[in-house]
């Protein structure tokens, strides 16, 4: 027998009533609602200040740019990918490439026979670029976090390693359904 509480809630999508096993220990509906707030609200925080120490520094003329090197660091993607992947229109994009491409970061090449499939590819000097970006943001989160005392920072280690293991296999299972949706 499993032991727990069980609730009855409403799926919103269907209107529908359903009753719910809930382990002693895990969190109920409104706990997980108040956190992911408290999440939504601290990574833009933790965000702006690396974009405004980034900017501060000279390191990158804007801030997303270290989020499209990061992605194409993986591998060279389409531009409808990368749109796609940064929530941002098909023009947005190809005008966050021709920048980056007037600085030598990244290049536009076209892989096989089909010209209208274009990659985009980061190069070397796109690599020095990230990894430049890449120090200094570590470097100045560092200098931020250095006033912790020992017992807030494996507080927020053991938080951090908790978000990691929701969001990885999270990450993992929409990059599956995406190849799965392009397998179609």
């Amino acid at each position: 027998m499993v032991k727990g509480k069980s609730t009855t809630v409403k799926e919103p999508d269907t209107g529908s009533w359903r009753i719910m096993l809930r382990s002693p220990n895990q969190m109920t509906r409104e706990q997980a609602r108040e956190t992911a707030r408290d999440v939504l609200e601290i990574i833009p925080l933790v965000m702006r200040t690396v974009a405004a120490e980034l900017r501060s520094a000279g390191e990158l003329p804007a801030p997303g740019h270290f989020g499209l090197l990061s992605v194409l660091s993986d591998r060279p993607r389409m531009l409808t990918e990368l749109a796609s992947l940064q929530g941002v229109s098909l023009p947005s994009m190809s005008t966050s490439i021709s920048a980056m491409e007037d600085h030598g970061w990244v290049r536009r090449a076209a892989p096989g026979a089909d010209r209208r499939v274009i990659m985009i590819e980061v190069t070397p000097s796109g690599r020095a670029a990230l990894d430049r970006v890449a120090r200094s943001a570590e470097a100045h989160l560092a200098d931020v976090l250095l006033g912790l005392d020992v017992s807030s920072r494996r507080r927020l280690h053991g938080g951090l390693g908790v978000l990691r293991r929701v969001f990885a296999p999270a990450a993992g299972a929409v990059r599956s359904r995406r190849r799965n949706h392009r397998a179609r």
